[in-house]
């Protein structure tokens, strides 16, 4: 009536609210909504660094790291581990370091899984190569989603304790044969494309700090 713009978070969608008046939420639905998703990787290390910059501080690049692939949804958490961080510095008069920061997590997380799933796999490597992990279990035969598949595969059967059978059941229902075929692709990349080794390699230090700290 005002003339003044309105913004409602919620979540789920504006058909969906309940105990509101009917006419608001008729409102809402003329409204324009956007999807805001949980923030990426990439995304919470600039947030971090960011709030590093802002306070003066400086954390070793892979302590950085860490603390992010651990932290995923809660922007208030990844502050909340910077100021335990520091303050654990300051009063034990020790260096910012893994050790400490895994202390530390531990306080901001249930419990961090001792078990890599074939599905935390396929959702690393989405990130990573930059798409939705559908398409990993789909028939997509574009050259970039292969070779992530074909990696996913690789990892699973290197990092995971699952049968050729149960993982090609995890990429759309591939057969055990499909799985072989992905591992060799992969191993001949690793062995001819040095870019390649070094992204295997990443992604490996990734998925063992980020499920158990290894």
């Amino acid at each position: 009536q005002n003339g003044k713009q309105i913004v409602l978070t919620s979540d789920r969608a504006p058909k969906d609210l309940d105990g509101m008046e009917e006419r608001l939420i008729s409102r809402f639905k003329w409204g324009l909504s956007a999807d805001i998703q949980a923030p990426d990787l990439e995304t919470r290390m600039a947030i971090l660094e960011a709030k590093m910059n802002q306070e003066g501080l400086e954390l070793p690049q892979d302590v950085v790291e860490f603390v992010c692939y651990n932290i995923k949804n809660n922007i208030r958490e990844l502050e909340g581990v910077l100021i335990s961080l520091v303050a654990q510095s300051s009063i034990n008069r020790i260096d910012i370091d893994i050790e400490l920061a895994k202390e530390v997590i531990k306080n901001f997380v249930n419990q961090m899984s001792k078990e890599i799933t074939v599905d935390f796999i396929q959702k690393l490597v989405a990130e990573h190569f930059d798409v939705p992990v559908e398409k990993l279990k789909g028939q997509t035969r574009k050259r970039s989603i292969v070779v992530a598949r074909q990696l996913s595969m690789y990892l699973a059967k290197n990092l995971t304790n699952k049968s050729l059978k149960s993982i090609g059941e995890n990429f759309g229902g591939r057969d055990h044969s499909t799985v072989i075929y992905s591992c060799k692709a992969v191993q001949d990349l690793l062995d001819t494309d040095m870019i390649f080794k070094d992204t295997v390699a990443d992604l490996q230090k990734k998925i063992k700090m980020s499920l158990n700290g290894g």
